[in-house]
């Protein structure tokens, strides 16, 4: 295999780990200095765990303390807002 190839080959598989929303190209470092975001699998995971809880009210801090749980850091508006949007999608009223 040639050089060529092979660094190729490294490449597109590093950058098919390579977060959402970030270029092509750049620097990688500064990814770490993003800030996380919720992932969809964990988005899943809380509005399970609200579904399950039917019935109960849900307000914006329970959701911002579910992410917590998850998460072990504190939950930014966005990620609230998220969880809001498809608790609201599966019918689950967030106040």
């Amino acid at each position: 295999m040639r050089l060529v190839d092979r660094v190729s080959r490294i490449v597109s598989f590093m950058r098919a780990g390579y977060p959402t929303g970030m270029p092509a190209t750049g620097y990688i470092p500064l990814a770490a200095l993003l800030p996380r975001r919720v992932c969809d699998d964990e988005i899943t995971a809380i509005t399970s765990e609200f579904m399950m809880r039917r019935g109960t009210p849900i307000n914006t801090t329970d959701v911002g303390v579910a992410i917590s749980r998850i998460t072990d850091e504190m939950p930014s508006p966005d990620d609230i807002e998220r969880v809001k949007r498809r608790l609201d999608a599966i019918g689950c009223i967030c106040r």
